[in-house]
């Protein structure tokens, strides 16, 4: 689950350049033999008709044409009800065959790489197109050789697969009809389940490589021991329904919700923060799932407000995205765990971690609720550094002991080695920081002065209770800070 965002899928290969189609050119007669041209281009490199009679096209030249064709007739078949009535193509289905009627224009082929709007009356011809049998149940890779060129046809260079509205997938299961977005790792598309009264659901595209494919499949294994762990869905994680293989993609289908907490802020808080009743709730049911995590051993690895779900009226939240969620038996010391704003001080530093990194990072995204700001806004990871030991104080030469990549931020005398750029030169110049103490707290961001006098009393208690939460969250030292139990049982949440 991720961004909601709506993104545009282009069906187009990127390897066409539109202004060698005429887009811009004024001479119409430059613009229709470059067309020309271009079609006989596509029509040879797919193997058609007219090709066929100079040279024999290979067969995955013939695959891609067919797999062109049926891509085409999917796409027509889907934007049915947009269309005028009288321009409704009509199918008919025989031995193997689809019988459509379609525009009748010299230029068809390269029409889908047209993009002159100008409208042109077309008469009607009838045609039959062979159906393209392709299996959903694919080798996981959609690596074959018998199958590379076809599954191309499929993806973009990046390795998304290029969702038509209005398809369907797992051998006619979900049907598209709205893509939310996507990130690194897939893109999310909503469907409906056709066998399920037509329900909502959520379906995450991996993208088609090798590496993602895998951590595809340990993402479902970390949701089925989370859900079996759950029987009775109680524990605030993402419901994951069942996956399946579409033309070498893994696809992931989770229930659907309706928007990501940073969506939430945006909305409802931007610059100012949510109100207090709102943060107690998604605190309160976050710990819930920050305990069962703990309970799994698992550690999520990658909270922040995008990966918090909540439902349409906003009072469920869920977490999702477990891409980078991993036991903790298979720590691995790298200092880009988790996304920055929320990465704990342990990670930057290569300390050996556990769960407690997820409640530093769970500590960031509840001061972002109560404030619509970034808590920790750093450039780098010296910079993150920086920032905490600005507000939280300096790190202990005994954590700094612990910890592999201490070095490159500190001197032997555990002196700060700030990295920082020149405004003159543009280069990289280091700054020594003797850092004794805090020279801010979070009182003075949750409660300046001007406020605490406006406050009625109630306000002012909760979030002095917020501010003492959000202390004994964000410990520089793990092993200092609070455990989901306790903070479930904090003033904050439990009063």
């Amino acid at each position: 689950m991720v961004d909601v965002a709506k993104r545009k899928v282009a069906d187009v290969p990127d390897e066409y350049d539109y202004d060698r189609l005429g887009k811009h050119e004024g001479d119409e007669q430059c613009r229709i033999e470059e067309r020309r041209k271009r079609r006989r281009e596509i029509m040879s490199k797919y193997g058609t008709a007219e090709a066929a009679s100079q040279h024999e096209p290979s067969p995955v030249a013939k695959e891609q044409m067919q797999g062109v064709v049926q891509r085409t007739a999917d796409s027509a078949q889907s934007n049915l009800k947009k269309e005028d009535t009288a321009r409704t193509p009509s199918y008919e289905e025989e031995d193997g065959f689809v019988e459509m009627e379609v525009d009748d224009d010299e230029d068809d082929v390269d029409d889908m790489f047209d993009l002159d709007s100008t409208p042109k009356e077309k008469k009607k011809k009838r045609v039959r197109v062979r159906k393209v049998a392709l299996s959903n149940d694919t080798a996981h890779t959609g690596m074959d050789a018998g199958n590379a060129g076809l599954q191309d046809n499929w993806d973009d260079p990046d390795g998304y697969y290029r969702v038509i509205l209005g398809e369907k997938l797992d051998k006619g299961r979900y049907q598209v009809f709205s893509i939310l977005g996507r990130g690194i790792f897939a893109a999310v598309v909503s469907a409906h389940d056709l066998q399920n009264e037509g329900r909502d659901v959520a379906i995450k595209i991996v993208r088609r490589q090798e590496t993602m494919y895998k951590a595809g499949m340990k993402e479902i294994g970390t949701l089925k021991k989370l859900a079996e762990l759950d029987p009775d869905d109680r524990k605030h994680v993402v419901r994951l329904h069942g996956h399946f293989v579409h033309r070498g993609h893994l696809c992931m289908v989770f229930e659907s919700l309706s928007m990501n907490l940073r969506d939430v802020v945006k909305r409802f808080g931007k610059d100012v923060g949510l109100n207090l009743q709102a943060v107690k709730t998604y605190a309160q049911q976050a710990f819930v799932a920050l305990a069962h995590f703990q309970r799994a051993e698992i550690i999520h690895a990658d909270i922040k407000p995008d990966n918090m779900l909540v439902n349409e009226s906003k009072t469920l939240l869920k977490l999702c995205d477990m891409g980078s969620a991993s036991s903790t038996s298979e720590m691995e010391i790298t200092p880009y765990l988790v996304s920055r704003f929320y990465r704990a001080p342990e990670i930057i530093l290569g300390q050996p971690y556990g769960t407690e990194l997820d409640m530093w990072s769970m500590g960031c995204t509840l001061y972002e609720l109560a404030t619509g700001k970034i808590l920790f806004p750093g450039k780098t990871n010296n910079h993150m550094l920086l920032l905490m030991q600005q507000l939280r104080g300096r790190i202990t030469a005994k954590q700094l002991k612990k910890c592999q990549f201490s070095t490159q931020h500190y001197e032997d005398n555990n002196t700060f080695l700030s990295i920082e750029v020149d405004r003159s030169t543009g280069e990289e110049v280091i700054k020594r920081v003797n850092i004794s103490h805090a020279l801010e707290d979070l009182h003075a961001k949750l409660l300046p002065r001007n406020t605490a006098k406006e406050m009625a009393y109630t306000e002012l208690r909760k979030t002095q209770q917020l501010i003492d939460l959000l202390n004994k969250m964000l410990e520089l030292d793990p092993a200092k800070r609070i455990r989901p139990a306790e903070a479930l049982a904090h003033p904050f949440v439990s009063t």
